[in-house]
């Protein structure tokens, strides 16, 4: 919002200096130069566009303005100076001589309060900055910048829950107007969110950033700082973690122990077991590593049963009165990345019924997004409620990330013969 913000202000208040000494304006006061100051005038006006700041200063000082547009120039002689120095506190008073005069063109004179606004900001006069917004915004000036300085100014002050409103309010005009949300805005409305307790904005935010800014290292900020919600359960953190891992973002000792943990804890323990042994192989973990060595003496022996068991459990299932049994199977078949036959336990398990249908629903979108079939996944994903709709959420800006890959492919074109 505001790294713009110097570049508009000169582009407003350049001083385009009159070659006659006297002329009536159709759109405000009559302008009156003498041939002294209007000499003097453009001197200045060339050492600022030449970069001259000494040269500049010394013809500025040297002008005696005698009349209301001379005054003004005068001012705005300083503001651009002040600009070119990167003096805000020059530039704010610059501007305030300007407003003491009848000069000011009434087309600029709201972008020009909502520029004191944004200097006061600047150099810490927070109730100034708040007096020329509202001033701005009765001459007819309340853009999205506006909106989202006065958010800056109640963070300046203190007082977070007086600034989340106009973060909020900056997004949602941003999104009416279909142009991109800066990485920034919703980086201040996740932090706002976040102090806030408002995890479902914070899921909801994140979700929609990933869908801009999808980089591995964008996922694993979203889905680390997202998994330390109070009252997270384990096996939605379990799906988080799987969605780290498709994403490439894997990127610390802490992220592969804290998932072999969760997998271990779910029963999935060659889930476990592959997952150490990846960390081992990305340089993550190492042998000798207290927690994963203990972990992976006790799951090895038991990654063999897991998978031993499960052509008899699944048979076991088929023929079960409900669905509890058959889900087991597809969640045993999902932690092996065995994703086809997840599917047809997860149909199984949901047409029998009996059991959590967010879950079921959650986790047959994934097993079917992991095997290839992006359209049915999404429709899956899609009919998930309750406390797994924030892991299908997150998975369903996975699928459409695939999906965009997917369309983009190049078509191979066979020789010609």
């Amino acid at each position: 919002m505001l790294k713009s913000g110097l570049l508009a202000i000169t582009a407003l208040t350049a001083v385009s200096v009159p070659a006659t000494a006297k002329k009536a304006s159709t759109s405000g006061p009559v302008i009156t130069m003498s041939e002294g100051f209007r000499a003097a005038a453009q001197a200045a006006d060339s050492a600022i566009k030449a970069g001259d700041t000494n040269n500049a200063q010394a013809q500025i000082s040297g002008l005696m303005p005698v009349s209301d547009y001379e005054a003004y120039v005068a001012a705005a002689l300083r503001f651009e100076l002040a600009v070119l120095k990167r003096n805000f506190q020059g530039q704010r008073v610059a501007l305030t001589d300007m407003f003491k005069t009848n000069s000011v063109p009434k087309k600029d004179a709201p972008r020009l309060r909502y520029t004191a606004g944004y200097l006061s900001y600047v150099v810490g006069n927070y109730d100034d900055a708040l007096a020329q917004l509202d001033y701005a915004k009765t001459l007819g000036y309340d853009g999205i910048d506006a909106t989202m300085l006065r958010a800056d100014i109640y963070l300046r002050k203190n007082k977070v829950k007086d600034a989340r409103p106009f973060v909020q309010e900056a997004l949602a005009r941003q999104r009416a107007s279909g142009q991109a949300i800066p990485a920034a805005w919703y980086d201040r409305a996740i932090s706002l969110a976040y102090a806030a307790g408002d995890w479902a904005e914070v899921g909801s935010l994140y979700r929609e950033r990933l869908a801009r800014y999808g980089s591995a290292g964008e996922w694993r900020s979203a889905l680390s700082n997202y998994m330390t919600a109070p009252g997270t359960d384990a096996q939605p953190q379990l799906d988080l973690y799987r969605l780290q891992a498709a994403n490439g973002a894997m990127a610390s000792e802490r992220d592969y122990q804290a998932y072999a943990q969760l997998a271990e804890k779910a029963g999935n323990y060659a889930e476990a077991k592959a997952i150490i042994e990846a960390g081992r192989s990305a340089g993550k973990l190492t042998p000798t590593q207290a927690v994963t060595a203990s972990l992976m003496k006790s799951v090895t022996p038991k990654a063999a049963k897991e998978i031993a068991a499960l052509p008899a459990a699944a048979k076991k299932a088929a023929a079960a009165k409900d669905g509890s049994a058959a889900m087991s199977v597809a969640d045993s078949y999902f932690s092996l990345s065995q994703f086809p036959q997840a599917v047809e336990m997860y149909r199984l398990a949901l047409s029998k019924g009996g059991v959590d249908q967010g879950k079921a629903n959650a986790r047959l979108g994934i097993a079917l997004a992991r095997s290839g079939d992006l359209a049915s996944a999404k429709t899956a994903l899609a009919q998930v409620t309750g406390n797994w709709a924030n892991v299908a959420g997150f998975w369903s800006v996975w699928v459409d990330q695939q999906s965009r890959k997917t369309a983009f492919q190049p078509v191979a074109v066979p020789p010609a013969s």
